[in-house]
């Protein structure tokens, strides 16, 4: 079973869905048959590569929203990431645009560790004020992945993957994606938010349990020939 999961590597729901999905994944029977791929999505794609201001400051520009009900806001969500064992500081991150980090995530797919680029950059955004959008953080974060230093900078300086993050983005639009986390499971049931874990664990063995095996038709022996590990017939 394959889940897609859109997400932001600035959306503060999205590293508490993360571990809600761990938690049901756990503890799901079948879950060494479960395929997890992460795509790209970007909640401001109009973000500067940096804004020079607090997550406070930018949050009540773009929603017009007093700086007061922005820290209630933050203080609320902590308490959640609080609960997922998450360490939340709001006073710490560094407002830039995530697109440069979602090419790092595409480039770490490449190597297999893009689950563990997904932990490390938001780790990295919501808990100890590492800026997303430098190259000279990602090139080190690729080298903690074990990924070659210079593959990271030739990449992140130049334009790769950017193809690859627009289709992502574009996919999330056409499936009607307006929101982040969203997970999808088996092109079948869309999941939004950071839903409650056992929410996830019953969407699971719901998609689990729907799956059929392949139906073959009936046909003429004599013209169904056909090639396999021993040989053909």
């Amino acid at each position: 079973m394959k889940v897609e999961i859109w997400s932001d590597v600035a959306c503060p729901w999205c590293f508490i869905g993360k571990r809600r999905f761990e938690s049901a994944l756990e503890n799901f029977e079948h879950k060494d048959e479960v395929e997890v791929q992460w795509r790209s999505y970007q909640l401001d794609p109009t973000l500067p590569q940096h804004y020079d201001g607090t997550e406070t400051e930018y949050l009540s520009e773009i929603k017009g929203m007093p700086q007061q009900q922005v820290r209630q806001m933050f203080e609320h969500v902590t308490a959640q990431a609080a609960g997922e064992g998450l360490s939340y500081d709001f006073d710490k991150i560094v407002v830039a645009n995530s697109f440069m980090a979602h090419r790092f995530m595409h480039l770490a797919k490449e190597h297999g560790r893009m689950d563990a680029a997904k932990e490390a950059l938001l780790s990295g955004h919501f808990e100890h004020g590492e800026d997303i959008g430098d190259i000279d953080y990602l090139v080190r974060t690729g080298v903690v992945l074990g990924l070659d230093e210079p593959e990271v900078r030739e990449a992140l300086a130049g334009d790769k993957y950017s193809a690859e993050v627009r289709a992502d983005i574009a996919e999330a639009r056409a499936l009607g994606v307006n929101g982040v986390p969203f997970f999808v499971l088996d092109r079948k049931y869309g999941i939004s938010g950071a839903q409650p874990a056992e929410v996830f664990g019953r969407a699971l063995q719901q998609a689990w349990g729907e799956r059929s095996p392949l139906t073959v038709l009936p046909g003429n022996a004599n013209d169904g020939a056909t090639c396999g590990p021993e040989g053909c017939n």
